[in-house]
């Protein structure tokens, strides 16, 4: 069993991004019982999952009606594992973005078949709320928070929007909107020495040119059932934990910032220390590094058998 300490654990999951063909391989390899999220997930979307995440095409994978749900599944069928075979709890959860239903998934709140129901939904009405070409994102490092508020609200204007998308970490954050003025806000940047990495994305995320994905998921998450767990979870929206957590958070999740930055702050004020990635990849450990306390624990699942092992420590 695990000897850290669930009170001091923050549960992690990744959004849109860490996905790669080969995700879940070993996985379902070393730990067949696995499949069974897996299938369970297949049968509320109607896609093949396994197919997808083993063998893609990448073409197909990145397509982000099919990418939030394999996300979503091998990180559910990860915690999964580590609850088996590590004897793994924690107390604290949050997810980026997408992450927030895997999020919600672990912590007992809400069904994983119900939650891949929603995520292939909800990238549907993402991929359909801007027109292919219209939106685009951007990563921006090294510019204060306040600085980018401001240019980003400075280089709006009515029709041609640029906004703050995404507090990923104090050294990055991501703006979005129509193209034309993320390119261009960019440009700017650029031109005063930010580093700026514009993002292989098919729309605009958390802008507020998602309202139409909004208005489309609004009715089926009314109609989600959570379940009351003691767990707690930190909401994107917020940055807070919301006890009892409501409906209304994902809802608002969709046409607004991710406050990942304030997730972490937050943690660490609560006393976590040891800080676990489950899913695919390693953007979250990234992200964390210089945020977290020099002695705290950074894990991650990309290799599940090391760290089942780990956490078994």
């Amino acid at each position: 069993m695990s000897t850290r300490n669930a009170a001091t654990t923050l549960a992690m999951f990744p959004g849109q991004g860490s996905q790669y063909v080969g995700m879940g391989r070993q996985l379902l390899s070393e730990f067949p019982d696995s499949r069974l999220a897996f299938e369970e997930a297949e049968d509320a979307t109607s896609i093949n999952i396994r197919k997808l995440c083993l063998d893609g095409p990448e073409d197909e994978l990145k397509l982000t009606a099919n990418t939030q749900p394999c996300i979503l599944t091998v990180s559910a069928a990860m915690w999964r594992v580590l609850e088996k075979e590590a004897g793994f709890r924690a107390e604290w959860f949050a997810g980026h973005s997408l992450g927030e239903y895997s999020a919600l998934v672990a912590s007992g709140k809400l069904a994983l078949n119900r939650a891949a129901f929603l995520v292939r939904r909800r990238g549907e009405a993402m991929q359909a709320a801007v027109p292919a070409g219209a939106g685009a994102m951007a990563a921006v490092m090294g510019v204060a928070p306040e600085t980018l508020l401001s240019r980003a609200e400075k280089a709006s204007r009515p029709g041609c929007v640029v906004e703050v998308v995404n507090f990923n970490s104090p050294q990055q954050l991501v703006i979005a909107g129509h193209k034309t003025a993320v390119e261009d806000l960019v440009k700017s940047l650029e031109a005063e020495k930010a580093r700026c990495v514009m993002l292989p994305v098919s729309a605009p995320f958390h802008s507020s040119l998602m309202t139409k994905a909004r208005e489309a998921m609004e009715p089926l998450l009314r109609d989600t059932p959570l379940c009351n767990s003691p767990e707690k979870v930190i909401a994107n929206r917020t940055g807070k934990v919301e006890s009892p957590y409501q409906i209304q958070h994902l809802i608002d999740q969709i046409d607004h910032s991710v406050l990942w930055t304030q997730t972490l702050e937050t943690a660490v004020a609560a006393g976590c220390v040891d800080f676990v990635e489950i899913g695919p990849g390693k953007v979250l450990n990234g992200l964390a590094k210089r945020q977290i306390p020099k002695d705290a624990r950074l894990t991650h699942t990309d290799d599940i058998r090391a760290a089942v092992t780990s956490l078994c420590r």
